[in-house]
This record gives C-alpha cells, sequence and structure tokens, in this order.
C-alpha cells in the first residue's frame, strides 16, 4: 500500500504537535487547523501549513465536520487524524470522512459507533465473553428509569454519559435522596461535551484500580495488545497519573486481561490503535470488569511506546495506508517502566478550578529519560473555551523506581509562568507513600488532596519578589537613572529601607522590609512592621539575569525564574509558580468579592454562566444552589452562603464571567 503524502490533523494542543512530530519523521506533509482562539498557536507554527476554521468557539470550528473537510480539500490532504477530544470518537466525522475519500486515522465508523455507545457496547462485549459491570439495561432511559435502576443495584452507584469518556459527565452517587440531581448534573455535562445526555448506571466498586489494555489492530483480521497502563491515580474521575507497566498484575492476569481486549477488539472488528479499559477490585486482581473501550488514541500513551519502543501514531498511519502488522503476540515484550503526569491549567489552591492567563516563561524538561509532550510555548495565551490540559511530562526508567524519581525531578523543573498548574501537586502526588508503595486505588487522590496542597506562600518567594523590586532591573543594554531605581541608596548615607507590600490573590497581605544593593540586601519579612519592633536582619545574597534569580534564604539556596505582567511578578520554583502584587497597603485593591462580603456570590473561574435557577426577590435556603458557571468542561454550582433574599443578579444563562466578578447577592434574612 502507499503512504500518504499529508495527513490533516483536526485538533489542537498537544496532541496536534505530537501528532505533527510523527508526519515530520515519516516525511508526510502536515495541514494544521486553528480557531482564531489558536492563530499563534505551536501547532500552528510546526505544521506544514495551517487553515482557519472558524471563530474561537469550538463548537463553531473545531467541531464543525464541514470546516475540517474544506480544510481538507483545500490543503489536498488524503487523510485525517483526529488526535483525541473534540471529533476523535465521534462515528458521523468517521463516516464524513470516509464519503468524501479521505482514511480517517481511527477505526471504521461501525465500530466507534458501537463501542461509543456504552450500552451497547456492555452487551457485545458481555456475548463474546467478556466479563462486565453490573448496572442498567437499555438505552434512552428517563430520569425515573435510571433512579430505579440504581435503587435495584443498590448504592453507592456511578452515573456514566453513553457517548462520552474521560471522566466527563460522571457521577458517584451514594445516597439515593441525591439521585434525581445528580442525574440532571450528569445530563447536562455529558450534552455539553458530547451532544448527548443519554446515561447509564453501574454499581461502584469500592477502592477500585482503574487498569487499561493497549490493543493495536490492522485490517487483515490481526490484533494484538501491547500490556496494561495503571490508571488508578484520579481526580474528579479524571486520570492524572499512569504508569505501564501495573505493579498489581502478574504475568497470569496481565496475559488473561490482554486476551480479554483482544476478544472486546474483535468483537467490534476493531481497526487501528484502541484502549479496552478495565474496573479491577485491587484485592481481587483476577476479577476484573470490562467499563468501556476507547475507540482512539489514549492521552497516556506515551508511557506504552516508552516501554515497547512502538510509535503508535507511526503504527496509526500504517494501518490506516492498509498495512499488515509485521508482528504477532508473542514479538511484544515490555521493558522498563514509565510513569506520566499531566499539566492541567488549574489552580490547587482554589479547590483545582481552571485557570487561565499568558504563558511569560515557560521551561519544559527533555532528555535523560524525560519527555514533555507539549502544546504550549512562550506567550501561548490559556483560556477557559478547551480542555484544561496543558501538556504531559513523562518519565522512563529500568524499573519503577527509577521513573518515579526522575519524574519528581522533572516536575520539579517545569515552569510554566503566567498560568497557575497543577504540577507542584502532582510532584508532592508522586511522593506518597501509597504511590510509591504501589498501593493505589482510583479514590486516593480525592481522599488525601488536601495534604498535598500547599496551605499559604513561602516566606522566600515574599523575598524573593521584594529583592527583585528593590533591583528594579533596567532593559539590557539600556541606561537607567540611578536616583530613579528603588534600591534605598542616600548621598552620603547607610542604605534606607524600602517597604515593599505584596499580595498573592486569596492570601492576606505581607510586608517585606529591604536595604542594600543587587547583591547584598538585608530583609526583613512581616505581615506587620511596627516602629522599634525587634528586626532579625539575614543576609540574603541574590543573583537575577534573564528572567532567572537565586536566592539565599538561611544558608539555603533557592532558585526561581521570574516574569512580570501588568498585575504583578511571576516566581516559579518546584514546579510551583506564586504570582505577588504590588499594592498599596492603606488602599489595597482587593477582589470585588473581598470588598462586596459575605452576600455577594463571585465567579470562582473565568467561565459561562450555564444555569440560572433564580431570580431578584426569590428566597433561598442556606447552600441552595443558584448558578452554574462551566468551564474547561467543568461545571462548578454557585450556592446560596446563608438564607435570604436575591436582591441582586447581574448574569444571564450564556454570560461569560472573569475571576471574581460579582454573580448575585444574597442578603440575609433578619432572623438569620
Amino acid at each position: 500500500m502507499t503512504m500518504f503524502s499529508t495527513v490533516l490533523v483536526a485538533n489542537r494542543g498537544e496532541i496536534a504537535v505530537r501528532v505533527i512530530r510523527t508526519l515530520r519523521a515519516m516525511g508526510i506533509r502536515s495541514v494544521a487547523v486553528f480557531s482564531d482562539a489558536d492563530a499563534d498557536a505551536r501547532h500552528v507554527r510546526e505544521a506544514d501549513t495551517a487553515v482557519r476554521i472558524g471563530p474561537s468557539a469550538a463548537a463553531e470550528s473545531y467541531l464543525c465536520v464541514e470546516r475540517l473537510l474544506e480544510a481538507a480539500a483545500r490543503t489536498g490532504a488524503e487523510a485525517v487524524h483526529p488526535g483525541y477530544g473534540f471529533l476523535a470518537e465521534n462515528a458521523g466525522f468517521a463516516q464524513a470522512c470516509a464519503d468524501a475519500g479521505l482514511a480517517f486515522i481511527g477505526p471504521p465508523a461501525s465500530a466507534i459507533s458501537l463501542m461509543g455507545d456504552k450500552i451497547r457496547a456492555k452487551e457485545t462485549v458481555r456475548a463474546a465473553g467478556v466479563p462486565v459491570v453490573p448496572g442498567s439495561s437499555g438505552s434512552g432511559l428517563s430520569d425515573d428509569q435510571l433512579a430505579d435502576a440504581a435503587r435495584e443495584i443498590g448504592m453507592p452507584v456511578l452515573l456514566k454519559p453513553s457517548a462520552g469518556g474521560g471522566g466527563k459527565g460522571m457521577r458517584l452517587t451514594r445516597v439515593e435522596s441525591a439521585l434525581l440531581d445528580e442525574i440532571a448534573a450528569a445530563r447536562r455535562e455529558a450534552r455539553a461535551s458530547f451532544g448527548d445526555d443519554t446515561l447509564l448506571v453501574e454499581r461502584w466498586i469500592d477502592r477500585p484500580r482503574h487498569i487499561e489494555i493497549q490493543v493495536l489492530a490492522d485490517g487483515h483480521g490481526n490484533v494484538v495488545h501491547l500490556g496494561e497502563r495503571e490508571c488508578s491515580l484520579q481526580r474528579r474521575h479524571q486520570k492524572i497519573i499512569e504508569e505501564a507497566p501495573s505493579v498489581l498484575l502478574d504475568e497470569k492476569t496481565r496475559a488473561s486481561m490482554g486476551a480479554a481486549a483482544v476478544e472486546a477488539a474483535l468483537s467490534c472488528r476493531y481497526v487501528g490503535a484502541g484502549t479496552v479499559e478495565f474496573i479491577v477490585p485491587g484485592s481481587d486482581p483476577s476479577s476484573y470488569y470490562f467499563m468501556e473501550m476507547n475507540t482512539r488514541l489514549q492521552v497516556e500513551h506515551p508511557v506504552t511506546e516508552l516501554i515497547t519502543d512502538l510509535d503508535l501514531v507511526e503504527w496509526q498511519l500504517r494501518v490506516a495506508a492498509g498495512e499488515q502488522l509485521p508482528f504477532v503476540q508473542d514479538d511484544i515484550t515490555l521493558t522498563g517502566h514509565a510513569i506520566e503526569a499531566r499539566i492541567c491549567a488549574e489552580d490547587p489552591s482554589r479547590g483545582f478550578l481552571p485557570s487561565g492567563g499568558t504563558v511569560l516563561a515557560l521551561h519544559e524538561p527533555q532528555g535523560d529519560g524525560v519527555r514533555t509532550d507539549s502544546g504550549l510555548t512562550r506567550g501561548t495565551e490559556v483560556s477557559s473555551l478547551y480542555d484544561p490540559m496543558l501538556s504531559k511530562v513523562i518519565a522512563y526508567g529500568p524499573d519503577r523506581a527509577t521513573a518515579l524519581r526522575k519524574l519528581r525531578a522533572a516536575l520539579a523543573d517545569t515552569v510554566t509562568l503566567g498560568v497557575p498548574t497543577n504540577a507542584g501537586f502532582l510532584r508532592r502526588l508522586l511522593a506518597h507513600p501509597d504511590v510509591v508503595s504501589g498501593d493505589l486505588d482510583t479514590g486516593l487522590v480525592e481522599r488525601d488532596a488536601d495534604t498535598l496542597v500547599v496551605d499559604g506562600v513561602p516566606e522566600e518567594v515574599y523575598a524573593a519578589a521584594a529583592l527583585l523590586a528593590q533591583q528594579d532591573l533596567p532593559p539590557a543594554g539600556g541606561w537607567t537613572d540611578p536616583f530613579g531605581v528603588a534600591n534605598g541608596w542616600r548621598l552620603g548615607g547607610v542604605p534606607a529601607w524600602t517597604v515593599h507590600h505584596f499580595r498573592v490573590p486569596g492570601q492576606d497581605p505581607v510586608a517585606v522590609r529591604v536595604r542594600g544593593t543587587t547583591t547584598d540586601a538585608e530583609l526583613l519579612p512581616g505581615a506587620e512592621l511596627p516602629p522599634g519592633a525587634g528586626e532579625i536582619q539575614r543576609t540574603r545574597l541574590v543573583h537575577a539575569d534573564a528572567g532567572n534569580l537565586t536566592l539565599e534564604l538561611d544558608g539555603v539556596t533557592h532558585r526561581f525564574q521570574c516574569a512580570t505582567s501588568p498585575e504583578g511578578t511571576w516566581l516559579g520554583r518546584d514546579g510551583e509558580s506564586w504570582h505577588v502584587q504590588d499594592h498599596d497597603p492603606v488602599e489595597a485593591s482587593l477582589s470585588g468579592a473581598a470588598h462586596a462580603g459575605a452576600d455577594t456570590l463571585a465567579a470562582p473561574m473565568p467561565g459561562t454562566v450555564t444555569v440560572v435557577k433564580v431570580a431578584v426577590g426569590d428566597e433561598v435556603e442556606a447552600g441552595q444552589g443558584l448558578l452554574v458557571v462551566e468551564a474547561m468542561k467543568m461545571e462548578h454550582v454557585i450556592s446560596a452562603p446563608h438564607a435570604g433574599t436575591v436582591t441582586e443578579l447581574d448574569v444571564t444563562p450564556g454570560s461569560t464571567v472573569a475571576m471574581d466578578q460579582i454573580l448575585a447577592v444574597v442578603t440575609p434574612r433578619e432572623e438569620a
């Protein structure tokens, strides 16, 4: 068969960059597509050519089949790679590509349709002898029918969208009284994410492990599996750490699960790279159950690539071009260990709410057993329009302990200034005793999340910010009036103390007193600095150039990467970053929520108001849900802080809101 000469990548971000990398290595011309929001994105820069497909909204660009097909026709593409997310598991898109004479680099539309319907998928693989999780049967169940099925199965239960994956729309429900509300919320998320709000309900298995098998099938009836991936470290049903192989499985169980995955692929006449997902009781790995099949490349595919030495994107292309797999199951060997961490635009200190902003400084580790797949460049604007995942950091070693150590070090070396991420949280998670020992389950992260989130801002961050402010470094090669530099210098005298005031959003203001030169300064951090207070002066040595700052504090050296924005200074270290802002200690400009008091409801994240349940004048109870704000495919319910009356409502469904924007005011009842 003849290999494609031009392939259109119908996606964005890190997966588009990843696919383009393999296309370039194979000598295949790549075509990127972009919305207005991504006009200067990395995947656009790295492709051989790029086509605008519409405005920023995904529904009018990346989810628009007609515009994608037009882009393919204009550029002479012979095939389309869908990546993952968006239309990757859309049977209509796969069929539209085939109808247009384009090769869809994925399974046939019939397999996508069958396995994309979780209800039909379970029935199909059950008939092939694959064990499945007990749950509801039949599609198109009403809310009441789903609730009845849940009661029959027995609480707790898991509500799942039939049409999608990735944890979106999934709801764990433990009490019957919450069923109808949870069903309604799951339907909204499913409709927003997949355009289909059909749900099913399954028995919840306590302390389960999530293990998936990578399969690869050609168009000649050959199917092999490439071993398993452990995906049990999840938050809100979203995978955040994946590894291969799993420490749970022995060779016998691995072979048994692999054979079941192959049977599942054969049952739907699968072609291409796919993943069969199993739920596994940690106490009895041999009792595994089929959950679903993902009919696409998975986010976590790099860990399989590293232990098998196979490029899965390359084999997707070869199979789609009609090639036959040149290897059989006995030829597949698993060597070493690989672990992946997903870097997402979210702020752990604010309850993991989606974040955003402009990437002001960027460092992504590569080499010596470390790989970063990323869609970022310096200057990238991260908005709430798309999925929050920004990049993936993957480490490989001869054994699990080595891979863990390398990944922790790589996360400490990851800097994404200007956009808060979960990198520091993931680094601490990888040091959790149960993670180190391999004693995992899907609830571990939720149980211990609070212990893994840094509370407050380290003193050295404020010290570094104060020294940067004190230096007021001039542009490279430029000239600065020495009398205009705020370093406390004065003619013929001892340097005076200069007080710098800072705040980190959500934290109390802090003052830092500084005097000295750019290489030898004395600082006194503290929330309050009354005259005559006892001053514990310690010498800090600092060096700053080209966005890097080295600070010595109490004999410990701290290295920061730093950048500035109109709102203040960003400092990054050990996978963490902090945004510190100068402010007047008397006229501090706090958020609208802080000014307005406890009656005010403010947006916890930038996003879109999708649901408004009340009107001005309505009486509400404490904790009652009033609005829903959605960002990066995540819903956040805004609840009444106390019983009272809605006296102000500033948004409607569809309103776009900024972080901390006032949404509503609830005036408390007099008796409350």
